[in-house]
């Protein structure tokens, strides 16, 4: 029963190594494989390993505490499954026609495995090998265009920036251990007081938490990587890294730095306002659509971050279903933008004039993820930021809330000014029609659902309430 325990509450990371293995046994076997057999073995799996949702495991512990698996923590996993799912059916033309496919494969799936690990961990050094495992090999997929200069540009800049942060927080880490002798979350969360050394210590750890998620002011590598990568790259970052750090970052303040709740949540509230502030005026004015996306991405973690303030059952419920709104708002976003880069060279929003005359079902995909990303109802990105202010709320943070909620209607300018592009502005020239294929169009309609879906059927929030209750 035991064995049966650790395989079920291994089930993510064991198929996520089955993927692995069988993609080296492949390109030994084979130096040009089908593109086509590949993608869709590789979906077929993942598909699979989403489908795990349904076998929920034990709350267990095991590899002497290191690892621990649970409900949520169960939740937490198929939803980057899912991701890694929609970024791969949507990234299908270019992924077909890249040489290297199974190699990029293997980095991302590398990532993925390292992230798994990580939201598993209940140990400081567990959690800083798997962070590890899922920072470096991003670096080397944001540099997979090797014909572009940029692309070089973001995987350093990506590298560089992972590499300082990385630092900090394992610094931050040495003097937690120094000070307690442990590095178990349980016993940490009983033996931490605050002293300036544990507080130093936070700062560290914090700082680390911040650069992985871009936070303001450790955002500046976001925009660069982001327009330097390939889409595909640039839309993990943006979804399932970002999920993943988001949930350790859950894990390890309301664990283990629950005695310093009001040290950081005056940190917290001034780092939402400026995130989201910054990330909205710097959306302003850009053209790049990946950089676009970028900035928004920063506000878009500053409301993260107002939630933090709150209640811990309140915030970790409205933060789990946001970031699953995100995924499919922010993936159906970028899958729209990967096509049409892929297809037609065309980054720029002003490329996108008269769109919505030649690409009618790529205009209203994106327009319909723009809407969910700026919160306007009744897409899922409007429930997603009124859980999220209502949970910063549940602590009386008015001020953060009406600055949080004002800048809201700052974004819409934004987000509505590029509906109007693609809906309204004339092109002598306007994008060809591009067909996306199967692959592509079967996400996107699935992201265009779940935006739907989670924001009409309750049902969801209400699992998701009742799986963060008891952690």
């Amino acid at each position: 029963m035991m064995v049966v325990d650790s395989l079920l509450a291994m089930k993510h990371e064991l198929m996520i190594s089955f993927i692995i293995f069988l993609l080296l046994f492949w390109k030994i076997r084979s130096d040009e494989p089908n593109p086509k057999m590949v993608i869709t073995v590789v979906n077929g799996l993942l598909l699979l390993g989403s489908l795990f949702f349904w076998f929920e495991p034990n709350d267990v512990l095991l590899f002497n505490s290191m690892f621990k698996s649970n409900t949520l923590i169960h939740f937490q996993k198929t939803l980057l499954f899912i991701g890694m799912l929609l970024i791969s059916g949507v990234s299908y033309t270019w992924l077909y026609r890249n040489k290297n496919l199974i190699e990029f494969y293997l980095l991302l799936l590398s990532s993925l495995l390292g992230m798994c690990f990580m939201i598993s961990s209940a140990n400081m050094l567990m959690f800083y090998l798997g962070l590890e495992l899922s920072t470096i090999p991003l670096a080397a997929a944001a540099n997979f265009d090797l014909e572009k200069r940029k692309s070089s540009e973001a995987a350093m800049k990506l590298i560089l920036s992972s590499a300082f942060s990385t630092a900090l927080l394992l610094m931050g880490v040495s003097f937690l251990y120094g000070s307690t002798g442990t590095v178990l979350f349980s016993e940490l969360s009983v033996q931490l007081v605050e002293t300036p050394l544990t507080l130093f210590a936070f700062v560290l750890i914090f700082a680390g938490f911040a650069f992985k998620i871009s936070v303001v002011p450790f955002h500046l590598w976001t925009a660069d990587v982001y327009e330097g990568s390939p889409v595909p790259v640039t839309a993990f970052l943006s979804v399932v890294s970002k999920a993943a750090v988001s949930f350790i970052f859950l894990t390890v303040l309301y664990q283990v730095f629950q005695s310093f709740t009001l040290s950081w949540t005056i940190a917290l509230s001034c780092l939402a306002f400026l995130s989201i502030a910054i990330g909205n005026l710097f959306a302003l004015r850009q053209q790049n659509f990946k950089r676009f996306l970028a900035f928004s991405a920063i506000a878009q973690v500053g409301y993260i971050l107002v939630a933090l303030t709150g209640s811990p059952n309140y915030a970790q419920s409205s933060i789990f279903y946001f970031l699953f709104v995100y995924m499919f708002s922010n993936i159906a976003a970028f899958g729209v933008v990967g096509i049409i880069s892929e297809q037609r060279g065309k980054e720029h929003i002003n490329d996108y004039k008269g769109f919505y005359k030649t690409n009618k079902f790529l205009a209203w995909t994106l327009a319909i993820a723009l809407f969910s990303l700026a919160g306007v109802p009744p897409t899922a990105g409007f429930f997603g930021k009124f859980f999220l202010l209502l949970a910063g709320a549940s602590k009386g943070n008015y001020v953060l809330i009406v600055l949080a909620a004002f800048n809201m209607v700052i974004s819409f300018y934004y987000y509505l000014r590029v509906v109007r592009v693609i809906f309204m502005d004339e092109s002598a020239e306007p994008i060809p029609h591009t067909e996306a294929g199967m692959f592509p169009k079967v996400a996107l309609i699935a992201c265009l659902l779940g935006m739907m879906v989670l924001a009409l059927y309750g049902p969801i929030y209400e699992y998701i309430v009742k799986i963060v209750q008891p952690y």
